[in-house]
């Protein structure tokens, strides 16, 4: 394990800081990766944790927020003067929201789902879109702090 994580830092040491930066930014924006993903990324290939965080979930709030718009337009487009068609997956998906809300499903969607599914879903089912947003950012921040976090404590003691 420590010859892929000195291989991968040895790798990105030679790039410059922005280049780096840039790489966990885009990474961040990537579903099933999202902040949670490229901050670990970063994080082990020796970005500083206090850089590779909050810029992880910038690149994932950045792609959250064109989740949440465009979707949200769509469904004002759509269902202008229209009633909605229930499936079964969509009853159940209704129920987890009911049940939960944006800042439960927001904080465990990303257990099971990309944020940007479940913020689709929230902003499908007329959730406002600025509180899909917020809570969206918020729970990513949060799971990206808690991941980056025992990473850096992780490979610190890997390494060092």
């Amino acid at each position: 394990m420590t010859d892929i994580v000195t291989g991968l830092q040895d790798l990105t040491q030679g790039l410059p800081p922005f280049l780096r930066w840039v790489g966990v930014l885009l990474a961040g924006a990537i579903p099933y990766v999202e902040a949670e993903g490229a901050a670990v990324l970063g994080v082990v290939a020796g970005v500083n944790p206090f850089v590779a965080i909050p810029v992880a979930i910038v690149g994932n709030a950045i792609a959250l927020a064109l989740v949440v718009w465009v979707i949200g337009a769509a469904r004002t487009g759509i269902t202008r003067g229209r009633t909605v068609e229930t499936t079964p997956k969509r009853q159940r998906m209704r129920q987890v929201f009911d049940r939960y809300g944006v800042p439960g499903v927001s904080l465990l969607g990303p257990l099971l789902l990309p944020s940007h599914v479940t913020a689709a879903a929230m902003v499908g089912f007329g959730a406002p879109r600025a509180r899909v947003f917020t809570w969206g950012v918020v729970a990513v921040a949060a799971w990206a702090l808690v991941l980056g976090v025992v990473v850096h404590l992780g490979v610190s003691a890997a390494v060092g």
